[in-house]
């Protein structure tokens, strides 16, 4: 098959990019901090989401990795009622589904609690890669290229909305366009790459391209 002919990917973040988590986050945190006698806030915290969170238990120099996890975990299955979609994402989703877009998500949050989340979304995810299966977590290229083994494109052909620091450089080393969700967590760094005011601004690049091949980093505008 020819890079011509490869169908396109959507490939998103979760947290920040597709549901508003951090009240679940925040809440999550305060149980963390009160039951272990934590002494980092919630915004130290905030800094690093995207990467996985031992990850960021090492980052902040936090031990016992996995009996914070587990905490934070229950805490944020508890209260995952907190979440919800951004205006206007699941109108997107389904734009980019009816053009015949690939949808893929690549997320730092484990698969038992990102399922339910995107459940909510109604949306034919074709790829979901999570710190649950092989390979190294954001900001390492792997779960972004496998993602886009599982939707059988390549990178040219393909498109990752995120909206943090990890998220960028994740998609700058596997080689793949990169779009900046402005309404997310993060700021887009520099240089300056492309972004997204709102979701509804993603669909600008259903009108940039077309049929005839993949688009170029870019080539969004």
């Amino acid at each position: 098959m020819t890079a011509s002919r490869l169908r396109r990917a959507l490939v998103l973040d979760l947290d920040g990019v597709l549901l508003d988590t951090r009240p679940v986050m925040r809440q999550a945190w305060r149980e963390v901090r009160e039951r272990h006698g934590v002494d980092v806030p919630f915004e130290a915290y905030e800094q690093h989401l995207g990467r996985p969170f031992d990850d960021i238990m090492e980052i902040l120099g936090l031990t016992e990795a996995d009996r914070l996890h587990e905490t934070y975990a229950e805490a944020s299955q508890r209260g995952c009622e907190l979440a919800s979609p951004f205006a206007g994402v699941e109108e997107v989703l389904h734009a980019f589904a009816a053009a015949d877009w690939l949808l893929g998500v690549v997320t730092s949050k484990p698969l038992d609690r990102a399922a339910p989340l995107l459940a909510r979304l109604g949306c034919p995810f074709a790829a979901v890669r999570t710190p649950s299966g092989p390979g190294r977590g954001k900001p390492a290229p792997d779960p972004l290229m496998l993602a886009l083994v599982d939707l059988a494109t390549d990178p040219a052909s393909a498109m990752f909305v995120g909206d943090m620091a990890v998220d960028r450089e994740c998609a700058r080393r596997a080689g793949v366009p990169y779009v900046h969700a402005a309404w997310g967590y993060g700021e887009p760094g520099s240089p300056t790459p492309e972004i997204a005011r709102d979701p509804q601004d993603l669909l600008r690049v259903l009108d940039t391209t077309c049929e005839s091949g993949p688009f170029v980093a870019g080539s969004l505008m």
